[in-house]
């Protein structure tokens, strides 16, 4: 089968075409100008190259596919790049699917995010009623308007399939995200104390799985939540712990002092180009519902997450390959 991946050098894009070349796809990957794509080379796939706001080269690049899985996205736990995010994550969401139409590719998978969710309390399922003021943040609220309109673009002729994944880790991260920052300070005894709190994390080979299998196996006008199982920071330092044989931190920083000086710590990273590990927005998620319910995936898709301490297993293995974790 043919198919496009938008997004394709990103963390789950890069492990999604691996997984589809195994599987037998016909994978063409979507990349902007100028991205680094030497870890993809080794891979019997095609390069489109340009960019979701063009709407001529997402065309050019559709052309003959079957089905686009459209990841492309900024991920922004921040306060910066507002109308950039907006611009990519909205606007080229919509020229994805506009784009698909025009040339006649028949399905489109959208890899949403758990964030364009409604909160609630409880387990938290599936739902089809998104709206950005029911949710927080900018890239959430991108999020969440990006996944209505794909939805609502869904006819008996163009099939529309979207994804949810929670906090994504695991091997294969080439550029380290906040969250692979954070497992490699820890592992290398950069951080002294830990926030209260936890999040949903899941394997991002777990995810890449989860993507293939809506694909093959997904209902159109479904959403899917990939998810796992909620994990408190603390927990997460003391399985590194248990792997690395390094002291997890013992301190625990209070969430609304964490939050309140979130913003000056954004500032401070930006100075010193590092990746902000706690922001004040990743300090109010830490504090949220991230119970999500994975059952419509186990039934439907056939989705089985790992262990988490397996997936942290190889992500430190991973790091460490790549010198970022001291021996």
């Amino acid at each position: 089968m043919k198919c496009v991946v938008t997004g394709a050098t990103g963390y789950i894009g890069n492990v999604l075409v691996r997984k589809l070349v195994q599987r037998g796809y016909e994978v063409t990957a979507f990349v902007f100008k100028g991205e680094d794509i030497d870890f993809l080379k080794d891979l019997d796939i095609q390069f489109k190259y340009g960019d979701v706001r063009d709407m001529k080269s997402l065309e050019d690049a559709f052309e003959g596919s079957e089905v686009v899985f459209h990841l492309a996205g900024i991920i922004e736990i921040g306060n910066g790049k507002k109308k950039l995010i907006h611009e990519v994550n909205v606007d080229g969401s919509k020229n994805v699917v506009n784009a698909c139409k025009n040339v006649g590719v028949k399905k489109i998978v959208y890899t949403s995010s758990v964030h364009a969710i409604r909160e609630h309390e409880g387990v938290i399922a599936e739902s089809y009623d998104f709206n950005p003021d029911y949710v927080r943040g900018q890239y959430a609220k991108t999020k969440a308007e990006a996944t209505k309109y794909i939805l609502d673009s869904k006819t008996e002729e163009f099939e529309v399939i979207i994804t949810h994944p929670s906090g994504v880790i695991g091997p294969y991260e080439y550029i380290p995200s906040n969250l692979g920052q954070l497992i490699i300070d820890c592992a290398n005894k950069k951080i002294g104390a830990y926030l209260n709190g936890g999040y949903n994390f899941v394997d991002v080979r777990d995810v890449a799985d989860g993507i293939i299998a809506a694909a093959e196996k997904g209902k159109s006008g479904e959403c899917y939540i990939l998810a796992n199982k909620v994990v408190s920071v603390k927990e997460l330092m003391e399985y590194i712990q248990d792997i690395t044989k390094v002291k997890a931190p013992t301190f625990k920083i209070a969430r609304w002092f964490a939050y309140a000086t979130g913003f000056l710590s954004e500032i401070y990273y930006k100075l010193v180009k590092q990746k902000p590990l706690f922001t004040s927005y990743a300090v109010y998620t830490l504090g949220t519902n991230s119970n999500f319910s994975i059952e419509k995936a186990k039934k439907e898709l056939g989705y089985l997450p790992r262990d988490i301490k397996d997936t942290l297993f190889d992500t430190i293995q991973w790091f460490k390959d790549r010198g970022k974790i001291k021996s």
